[in-house]
């Protein structure tokens, strides 16, 4: 089964589909075809080809829509913090665009409500949930074009949504308090690297954490140590 609103697009219920997106979005969406991207996983894609409807899933989107997110968010704390250094700016942007903030992004926005996938992943992943934001703002930038998506990252994302000076003083060191907690409760905790996607400057080092051989978070990134970071969030999320 897919669980999502995937039938408004697939049944030609344009206007009622427009009239959900303008909703969560705030603004009349484009074209719809990019939205359908957006909001479907590769699970969905996978069991559209075996039903003969091709689909794409959100992964272009995704990489289209993190390098977008990334390069509002530099601009906001470059002007936000003009005395801090370049560590401090790279940090906060690590915090914000991290998987376990997008996640809780998404559930706020109320997107997981639109995500197209197998039964059982959508809306129960901070990680899907992150992809899924990001591939909507990949999305919302094809359809309307930069300076649009930059104007709703800072009014719906940065200032409605997220709470910098709570960002800042945050402790995000999540891999320590996992251990720490591992340690307290005679678990046993492993961090693996189950996969290496890509080559080169593009390379996503995907991590994942197990507790008494139980899958309990996981996450990729262009680094191994703050997929591991991310993964252990995920963890700690689910634990609590």
């Amino acid at each position: 089964m897919i669980q999502t609103l995937q039938d408004l697009f697939e049944n030609g219920r344009d206007k009622d589909l427009r009239r959900s997106l303008s909703n969560l979005l705030g603004f009349r969406p484009g074209n719809l075809s990019i939205y359908r991207k957006a909001f479907t996983h590769s699970s969905a894609a996978n069991l559209s080809k075996i039903s003969g409807q091709p689909v794409e899933s959100y992964e272009r989107l995704e990489f289209l829509g993190d390098a977008v997110l990334g390069a509002v968010i530099a601009d906001y704390l470059f002007k936000k913090f003009p005395y801090k250094d370049e560590g401090f700016l790279t940090k906060m942007r690590s915090r914000i665009v991290s998987r376990q903030t997008l996640g809780k992004l998404a559930v706020k926005f109320g997107i997981q409500d639109f995500i197209s996938a197998e039964s059982g992943l959508a809306g129960r992943s901070h990680s899907i949930n992150g992809d899924v934001f990001e591939a909507l703002i990949g999305a919302i930038y094809m359809d309307k074009g930069y300076e649009f998506t930059a104007k709703f990252i800072n009014r719906a994302v940065l200032k409605y949504h997220l709470d910098i000076d709570e960002i800042e003083n945050t402790d995000t060191d999540f891999k320590s308090k996992l251990i720490e907690w591992s340690q307290k409760n005679k678990k046993e905790l492993r961090f693996r690297l189950v996969d290496e996607e890509g080559t080169g400057h593009q390379k996503l080092y995907v991590v994942q954490v197990t507790i008494d051989g139980e899958a309990y978070g996981e996450a990729r990134h262009t680094s191994k140590k703050r997929a591991e970071q991310e993964a252990a969030g995920l963890c700690l999320d689910r634990l609590s």
